[in-house]
């Protein structure tokens, strides 16, 4: 009884969690503009540095990652006291992607879900999780397609987890969390094949800034 209610516990959290885009709130509270209708109209991390800039950005990946972290932590906490971390933590991540890349509160219209997915594999198997940041932020760097960048991120999350992760449950939630982020960009693998795919730009665009509308 107590494990379902600490899973039920874990699930609501870590979902909500997952539905606060500190992208949107931080352009609407502080630059008093809706980050959805700036550069590319993505509430992704990327398009807020874009528009922003890169201190912006770092000040708001920091935040990200107390968010992200928070309920993995509590849940790995909570599973740990009935010999589960690795459960909790894997369970927490799952539903914290899924509230990343299918936020109720934004109609399901969600982000990338890289950061989340990169969290949770670096609290599951920390060797994983950075095999998988080195890797995204290689293909970022060298290629500049952030889709191509989150879909190997979660395809290797999904081969880490096969070849790495001995708890069967923890593995397939792994799993379950790479395949739902993979799920989230088909329309991304469309593009990039028709190579009609956005590539990253690292300068700041303030063309925004002209606009009447803000």
């Amino acid at each position: 009884m107590i494990y379902w209610v600490l899973t039920i516990l874990t699930a609501v959290f870590a979902y909500a969690m997952g539905n606060l885009n500190s992208s949107i709130v931080a352009s609407n509270l502080i630059f008093h503009a809706d980050l959805r209708r700036l550069g590319t109209g993505s509430a992704a991390l990327s398009n807020f540095r874009r528009i922003y800039g890169i201190k912006g950005a770092i000040k708001l990946l920091l935040v990200e990652l107390v968010i992200d972290l928070l309920p993995i932590l509590i849940a790995g906490w909570l599973f740990g006291l009935k010999d589960h971390a690795i459960v909790g933590r894997a369970f927490a991540g799952f539903c914290l992607v899924m509230g990343r890349v299918y936020p109720a509160l934004y109609e399901l219209h969600g982000g990338h879900g890289i950061l989340a997915l990169i969290v949770t594999a670096c609290c599951v198997y920390p060797s994983m999780g950075f095999t998988i940041l080195v890797l995204v932020l290689a293909l970022i760097w060298f290629n500049r397609y952030m889709s191509l960048a989150v879909l190997a991120g979660a395809a290797t999350m999904i081969a880490g987890a096969l070849l790495l992760i001995d708890d069967r449950l923890a593995m397939f939630l792994c799993i379950f969390t790479g395949i739902a982020v993979i799920v989230k960009h088909i329309p991304a693998i469309s593009r990039l094949s028709a190579g009609k795919e956005t590539k990253i730009s690292f300068k700041e665009d303030i063309n925004y800034k002209f606009d009447e509308k803000f």
